[in-house]
Formats: C-alpha cells, structure tokens, sequence
C-alpha cells in the first residue's frame, strides 16, 4: 500500500477511518446549515450572532479542561467515544427537530451549542489519544494526517451539499442528515477488534491533572508549540464565520455560493492532509514555515476584489493552515509519553480549540464594526506576530534543539541540546 495510507492496511484503523468519513460529511453540512440559519434566518446578518454561537460550542474546552484530558487518561478511549458521539447525535437531532417543528429560536442554537461543545470537549482528546492505540508509535504522523484527509473531504463535500440541499428544501433537513451521520462512528467503534488495541495502563491515582501540567511545563518545545496553535486557533481560524459574512455581505451571495466557498477552501487543506500524511517525520520547521504562509495568504485574501479571487485564493489559505495543524499534531502525539498522551493531548485541544469563546466574538465585533474584510486580517497578523515572538525565543535560546527516541517499551525520551529541529529519531534534529 502507498505511503500516503499505509496506516490503512491496519483494520481497526481502517472501520474508524470510514465511520468518520462519513460522519464528518454531516458534521460540515451541519455548520453551514446552522451559520446559515443564524445568520439569515434567525437574525438579520448579525456576525456577532453568529461569533456567539461558534463561541459557546467551544467555551467547554476552557470550562472542562481541567477534566477532559484526564479522564481520557482513566478510561477506555474507545469506550468515552461510544458516550460522546452518541450525545453529539442527539444535540443534533434535537436542533434539526426544532427548525422543522418551525419552533427554533436563536436561544436554542445557544443552549445546543453550548452541549454539543461538552460532548466535543471530552471526545477530541480521547479521539487524539485513542490514533496510537489502532496504528501503533509508527504510525502515528500517518494516521494523523489521514484523520485531517477524512475531516477535509468532508469539508469538500459537506458545504457544497448543504447549500444544494438548503436551496432546494432548507436548513432543517440539512441539520438532520448530519444528526444520522454520527450512527456511522459508533458502527466502526463496534466492529473494532478489541484485542488488537494498544491500550495503556490507565492512570489512577490522585494528582493526575497536576501530573500532567507539570510535565508540559518542563517541555518548552510544547509550550512553544502550543502558543503557535493558540494563536492560530483563537484569531486564524474562523472562516466559518469570516466566510459566511465575505459571502452574504460582501459579495452577496447566497447559501449555494457560500457552501462553494467551504468546500473550496477544502481542496488546499485536503492536499496538506495528504501531503503529511506521506512524511515519516513532523518537522518544526515545516510548522513555522506554513503559520508563515498562513500569514502571508490570509493577508492577500482579505483584500480579494471579487467572490472568484477570493474563493481561488481560500486554496492556498486551507493548505497552509492545515499542514500547521497537522504537523503540530503530529510532534504533540509522537514526543508525548502514552502514560500521558490524553492529559497532553487534552491540554492541547483546549489551547488550540479554547480560545475560540474569546476569539470568535471578538472576530464577529470586529466585522460588524470595521467591516468584514478585517475579520480576516486580523487573523494575518496576529499569527505573523506570534512567528516574531516564536523568532524571538530561538535567538534567546540558541542551544534549543529537542531529539527523540524511541526505547523499546515505546516511550519517549527527550533531550536537549544545540537547536535545530524537532521529529523523530536524533537524525530528525537537523
């Protein structure tokens, strides 16, 4: 099998990959169907409305971070995703059920927002950490990039139907398919052979949450790595938003153009996704290189002068974006130790994802105030600044260089010494 899906071959692996496909189709065409229902129906193209409700399905990550990662250390991770993506179906089947009731207020989007990120706040780092339990320390980078592949095809595919299919018949049905779609993930947890699961020890004890903190704290190239994400994450990544508005109210646009610009945007972070998951090794540089390119591409794009250029140019913005998702990722997992992955993994996202309770609102703010093509630069630059910082530390630092290695009982060990990279193996700090 190609390098690019050699974590295919691995069967567990390959049911999860498949339950997720599927599910993610549905997760995208619920986004775009429940922005749009925000923002046409529900108010009157209102992007603070809108930065709401992307805010509150994020602000569990802040609120159960302490937790989250913890009990995805404690517990069966196959087990936590039975409970979490059950849960995730009803809050979605809930909100389908109030638009074709006709009975949806913009308070239920709130109230459902805010369950449906609780549900996602323990799933996401029980999902990270459970990767390495179906593929194996080897694997990892691999497996990684094609999750990012499965979540971007549905990003291809997704918007572009739920505008099609909320055109044709409207919002409710586009909310209800995505509602169906999480039966998928919990058929393939089912058919997993159990038995073929590297399942570590589970942590117990008291402590573990201070356990967990305290080894993040003595691994500066996380804490740098997790600041790049935070910031991505909290001022970068908000085209759900920024894109709705571009498209309604700079280009006036309808829902089948805005599912366009989704699925677009899908295309360059559908190629970064498999370009990762070829590479054996994640590499800082390859990290610093794409936030550079982020910046760079989202700064051209909030000045795009028509709907074509900026729907060409969202291309090039989604791969640089995801080869810095994926790659961080990917060095996270693999210099994490498996006794600790979920806490690492758990504090990870809620870097990455917390910050969108702040940063969406206050992105929403920002185009209602000083108009929507700010909503984007202000992304541009705040990544370009945290690049200057992240300069900054390596010209303070210059004897910073982490290398892994890989003993035999599969952990990890860190050392540090003159700079260069980080990956896997000594001969990977270069």
């Amino acid at each position: 099998m190609s390098r690019t899906f050699s974590s295919l071959a691995i069967a567990n692996y390959r049911l999860f990959f498949v339950g997720a496909l599927i599910s993610n189709i549905g997760t995208w065409m619920g986004r775009v169907a429940q922005d749009w229902l925000v923002l046409t129906d529900l108010t009157p193209h209102s992007s603070t409305a809108l930065g709401t409700v992307t805010g509150l399905q994020f602000l569990p990550f802040l609120l159960l971070a302490p937790v989250t990662g913890v009990v995805a250390d404690r517990f069966p991770k196959r087990r936590i995703l039975f409970i979490t993506q059950g849960l995730l179906g009803v809050t979605m089947g809930l909100n389908a059920a109030l638009v074709l009731a006709g009975t949806v207020q913009l308070w239920h989007v709130y109230v459902l927002a805010f369950l449906t990120g609780c549900a996602t706040a323990f799933d996401n780092p029980a999902r990270q950490a459970f990767v390495s339990e179906m593929v194996g320390q080897d694997h990892v980078a691999n497996a990684v990039g094609l999750n990012s592949a499965s979540f971007n095809f549905g990003r291809l595919i997704g918007p572009g139907v739920a505008g099609l299919i909320i055109a044709w018949v409207g919002v409710g049905p586009a909310l209800a398919v995505n509602a169906v779609s999480f039966g998928c993930p919990i058929v393939a947890l089912a058919l997993m052979d159990v038995s073929r699961l590297a399942t570590p020890p589970p942590a117990r004890g008291r402590g573990r949450l201070r356990e967990g903190l305290s080894y993040v704290r003595h691994r500066p190239d996380l804490i740098m790595i997790m600041f790049l994400v935070f910031v991505l994450g909290t001022f970068g990544m908000n085209f759900q938003l920024s894109n709705a508005v571009m498209a309604t109210q700079v280009f006036h646009r309808g829902p089948t153009e805005y599912g366009v610009l989704g699925s677009i945007m899908a295309i360059g972070s559908l190629a970064a996704a498999l370009l990762t998951a070829r590479r054996p090794h994640p590499r800082l540089r390859i990290l610093l290189g794409a936030l550079a390119a982020f910046a760079a591409s989202t700064f051209v794009l909030s000045l795009a002068p028509t709907y074509a250029v900026f729907a060409v140019l969202l291309v090039p913005v989604g791969l640089s974006a995801l080869t810095a998702m994926t790659t961080a990722n990917a060095i996270v997992q693999l210099t994490t130790t498996p006794q600790m992955r979920g806490r690492v993994m758990g504090l990870y996202m809620t870097i990455f994802i917390g910050g969108t309770p702040v940063g969406s609102p206050l992105i929403g703010r920002v185009g209602d105030t000083l108009g929507p093509r700010w909503m984007i630069l202000v992304g541009s630059i705040a990544v370009a600044l945290s690049l200057v910082v992240v300069a900054v530390y390596f010209v303070r630092n210059e004897n910073l260089r982490v290398s892994i290695t890989r003993s035999r009982t599969g952990w990890i060990s860190v050392r540090t010494g003159p700079v260069a990279d980080v990956g896997q193996g000594p001969e990977a700090a270069r």
